[in-house]
C-alpha cells in the first residue's frame, strides 16, 4: 500500500471507523518497541488513512501505559501527515455540556514522568511547542463539527492529567479557577511526540461528563462516560470524515518544518544508532552530512 496520509486516534468509545473501505491491518514494530496495536488501513472520503485504537482491542491499555512513542512513531513510518485525535474529555465549565465538541487550542501538563520526547540518547533537539495544535487541521475539525449539527466549541485549555483515577474536587475546583476548560488524560503526549515527527496534530475532544466540580455530579462513573461517548461516536466520525475530505494537498503549516531549527547536537557527535533509529523523522536533515 503506498504511503498513508491521514491517521486517526481512536479514544474511549470510538474504537473502529466504519466509513473505512478496503480494509487491511498494518502491525509495525518501531524503535520504541509496539504500538497499541495494529493499523487498520483503508479509504475513507477517497483519502488514504490508518486507524489507531488508542487503548488497544478491547480497551485494555490504561493512559499512563500508553506507548505513545511507539503510536505517534508508527504513523510516521506509515507516512502520515495529519493525525486527527479523537477523545473523552471532562467539563470544567457550565457551557461546556455533555455531548457537546471542543476543538482545543492549548494544553496545560498535569501528567508525571511520562516520555513525551522521541530524542536524548546522543541527539538533542527541542521543538517549539507554544501553539500545541495545527492551526489549518483545527480549523477544518471545527468547520465539519460545525458542518455536522453538533455543538462545538471552538478553543480552549485541555488539562491532561495522570489518571487513571479522576480529579478530586480540590483539583477540579483549581482547574476552573485557572480557567481551564476541559479535561482528559491522552492528548498532549501525541500532540508533542506528533510536533517532533513534524505531523499536524489536532483533537476531537467529546465531552461525557462534567467533572467533579459541577454540583449535580456527584461522582463520574464508567457506565455516565461510556453512555455518553457511544452516543456521540457516530457524530465524531461524521467529524473525522468531512475533516478528511478537505484536507490540502501540500501542506503550507509550520508543523511540517518542526526540525528544521530544533537539532542541536553537532551531527559528527551524534551515534550512528540513534541516527539509524530516527532515520524517519531526521534523515532529511543528516543526509547531506
Amino acid at each position: 500500500m503506498d504511503h498513508v496520509k491521514i491517521g486517526i486516534i481512536g479514544g474511549s468509545g470510538l474504537y473502529d471507523m466504519a466509513d473505512v473501505t478496503g480494509r487491511e491491518e498494518k502491525t509495525l514494530t518501531t524503535p520504541f518497541g509496539d504500538p497499541s496495536g495494529p493499523y487498520l488501513l483503508g479509504t475513507l472520503r477517497g483519502q488514504k488513512v490508518a486507524f489507531l485504537s488508542r487503548h488497544g482491542a478491547g480497551h485494555r491499555i490504561l493512559p499512563s501505559e500508553l506507548n505513545f512513542r511507539a503510536n505517534i512513531f508508527g504513523m510516521k513510518m506509515l507516512g502520515v501527515e495529519y493525525i486527527l485525535s479523537a477523545s473523552a474529555v471532562g467539563s470544567l465549565k457550565e457551557e461546556y455540556k455533555p455531548l457537546d465538541i471542543v476543538i482545543p487550542d492549548q494544553f496545560f501538563d498535569r501528567t508525571k514522568g511520562r516520555v513525551s520526547t522521541f530524542f536524548g540518547r546522543g541527539l538533542a533537539a527541542h521543538v517549539g511547542f507554544a501553539h500545541p495544535f495545527c492551526k489549518i487541521l483545527s480549523g477544518l475539525a471545527h468547520q465539519s463539527a460545525v458542518k455536522s449539527g453538533a455543538t462545538v466549541h471552538k478553543g480552549g485549555t485541555y488539562v491532561c492529567m495522570e489518571g487513571p483515577q479522576f480529579s478530586t474536587l480540590a483539583e477540579s475546583k483549581l482547574y476552573r479557577s485557572w480557567g481551564m476548560e476541559i479535561i482528559g488524560m491522552t492528548n498532549l503526549q501525541e500532540a508533542k511526540l506528533a510536533r517532533e515527527a513534524e505531523i499536524c496534530y489536532s483533537t476531537i475532544a467529546l465531552v461525557t461528563d462534567y467533572d467533579c466540580w459541577h454540583p449535580d455530579h456527584d461522582s463520574v462513573t464508567v457506565e455516565m462516560v461510556i453512555a455518553n461517548l457511544m452516543q456521540n461516536a457516530k457524530t465524531a466520525q461524521q467529524i473525522i470524515a468531512g475533516a478528511v475530505e478537505q484536507l490540502p494537498y501540500e501542506r503550507t503549516c509550520e508543523c511540517a518544518s518542526a526540525l528544521k531549527f530544533a537539532l542541536i547536537t553537532r551531527p559528527d557527535a551524534i551515534p550512528d544508532s540513534t541516527r539509524k533509529e530516527l532515520a524517519p523523522l531526521v534523515g532529511k536533515y543528516l543526509q547531506a552530512i
